[in-house]
């Protein structure tokens, strides 16, 4: 081995094969140079900003659900009180007038997109807690992917460090190679 081979191998990180879990699998990042490896480190981190945008927004929804059943339950727990309840009927978020509930077995049920059923007050909650089933399984799942974001940035960073460490002991190899080729010539 040359000097330079022999400086080399003392300052190289053990050669673990660092690989992309989630988003690229079999994707040798010790390959890659550290152009490639900021380039894959931005796509990660907006990846994981969408995933965590993408979170808050089923959070946010499952909220909403939450909002409606405890809502549903209070019409019901109500409904022994009097024959027709008296509420305040939204037109805006700021606007509204005053109403009347004739029958609360009768439940208008927003299906998304536009499209409402009616349903009774037994089966608009068996629909609400289907859909904060299904909402905290995505979210569940969101989180997951989350975290694979998360340890596949630190493997690009870790792999970033290496590279940036190899190149230091090249450098430091050069700089050696010419100091010990400068003393040979004098």
């Amino acid at each position: 081995l040359t000097e330079a081979e022999k400086t080399k191998n003392q300052h190289d990180p053990p050669t673990k094969r660092r690989e992309m879990s989630e988003t690229q699998p079999g994707l040798d990042l010790d390959s890659l140079s550290l152009d490639q490896l900021s380039q894959v480190k931005q796509q990660e981190e907006q990846r994981l900003k969408a995933l965590t945008d993408q979170y808050g927004q089923l959070r946010a929804g499952n909220a909403r659900f939450h909002s409606a059943k405890d809502a549903l339950e209070n019409l019901k727990a109500s409904d022994h009180s009097s024959s027709t309840k008296e509420i305040m009927v939204p037109l805006t978020e700021s606007l509204y007038v005053p109403g009347r509930i004739k029958d609360s077995n009768k439940i208008m049920v927003d299906l998304g997109t536009g499209f409402y059923v009616e349903k009774s007050s037994k089966d608009a909650c068996s629909f609400l807690d289907r859909k904060m089933k299904l909402v905290e399984a995505n979210s569940s799942n969101v989180l997951t992917v989350i975290q694979g974001t998360k340890m596949n940035m630190q493997n690009v960073q870790i792999a970033m460090q290496g590279k940036m460490m190899q190149i230091r002991a090249r450098q430091e190899a050069s700089v050696h190679q010419a100091k010990d080729a400068s003393e040979r010539d004098n």
